[in-house]
């Protein structure tokens, strides 16, 4: 068996004396494994590295084998993607996020983001911005999807400010009013309007925002952490908004 596809680098581990595993995410196949043999030489290191595009055949005699991967480097953005904390955190928080998903299942527009998000990744409000959101689109493909179009308990679509932790729905400032102090913030730029840029305070909330669900439907109930380099992402994404913030900490978001 054999298929070509367009893949990024999410990680490799060693397999032997010369060759290793890549795991890569590829826009028609998912997340998928395979083996490169001379895969730690001087020619090869470079390129299979987390971030990199590449090119890659993969070849197997039955379609449930590990099978064996042919690479070619497309975009190598490995180095410059070590020139920032958000970028270094980044790779590795989505790769880990990507890992809550089967493998070998397609997600064709999780691909798509990955390749605009690795591209923005050395600018921390940007990069803040676009990964908020990527973690919304791993909850929805994970079937946690929020609602943030329309007010839960009026269906307004207007001054939405909050977002109901029971139901995972935007509520409007007006009604949710009498409760605010157990709703989590709904920030501008999650809004429906789409008009507000992530500032320090908007993005901060919407870290707490998927962190919450994050860890209420899919960490919590498979046992597992957030993994230490979203801590790091956040921390290196909001000190760069704030260069006076100190600390920041919290298993489901940030606190200062």
């Amino acid at each position: 068996m054999q298929w070509q596809d367009h893949a990024i680098i999410l990680g490799v581990k060693r397999h032997g004396e010369t060759s290793v595993i890549v795991e890569v995410m590829t826009r028609d196949r998912g997340r998928h494994l395979g083996l490169v043999r001379s895969g730690r030489s001087r020619a090869m290191q470079p390129v299979l590295q987390p971030g990199n595009a590449v090119e890659i055949i993969w070849r197997a005699r039955l379609d449930e084998h590990l099978g064996e991967f042919r690479v070619e480097p497309v975009t190598l953005r490995a180095a410059r993607l070590m020139e920032t904390a958000t970028a270094v955190y980044g790779v590795q928080a989505m790769g880990a996020l990507l890992r809550l998903l089967p493998e070998r299942d397609p997600h064709p527009h999780l691909f798509d983001a990955l390749e605009v998000i690795l591209d923005h990744l050395h600018n921390p409000a940007d990069a803040g911005e676009l990964f908020v959101r990527f973690e919304l689109a791993v909850l929805n493909d994970l079937g946690f999807g929020l609602d943030l179009a329309e007010c839960a308990a009026t269906g307004a679509r207007s001054d939405l400010a909050y977002v109901s932790p029971k139901s995972g729905r935007a509520v409007s400032r007006s009604a949710g009013a009498p409760w605010a102090d157990k709703m989590l913030l709904l920030p501008p730029f999650l809004g429906v309007d789409g008009n507000h840029a992530a500032d320090f305070d908007s993005l901060a909330a919407a870290f707490r925002l998927t962190g919450f669900f994050l860890h209420r439907h899919v960490y919590e109930p498979r046992g597992m952490e957030a993994s230490a380099a979203r801590d790091g992402f956040v921390q290196a994404a909001l000190k760069a908004l704030n260069p006076a913030l100190r600390t920041l900490s919290g298993p489901n978001g940030v606190s200062a």
